[in-house]
């Protein structure tokens, strides 16, 4: 099975015209990732250059999940859904099949 990171991923590859805002906890630290066409970026700290060394790691806890219209535009974000928990998205992952 693909790690969560990846599978959010696919899930924005398939749905492109949406952004997820990731709030997670990794090591006791808040962070804010997003996620983009297939793509993941930390919007608090440095992402690795490397695409192989994930943004988001297999032990981070998910705290809540946004959707966005894309573009993204962090001073004025176009909300779908806010506040997702790990089980609402993985509804949303089974109905693209990731």
């Amino acid at each position: 099975m693909n790690s969560i990171g990846k599978r959010l991923e696919q899930y924005t590859a398939k749905r492109t015209k949406e952004v997820l805002i990731v709030t997670v906890e990794i090591a006791d630290e808040q962070d804010t990732i997003a996620i983009f066409k297939g793509f993941s970026s930390s919007l608090m700290r440095p992402t690795a250059f490397d695409a192989d060394v994930p943004v988001l790691p297999d032990g981070a806890n998910i705290l809540n999940i946004d959707r966005v219209a894309s573009p993204y535009n962090p001073e004025a974000p176009r909300y779908l859904q806010q506040g997702l928990s790990w089980e609402a998205m993985e509804a949303l992952l089974s109905e693209v099949g990731v």
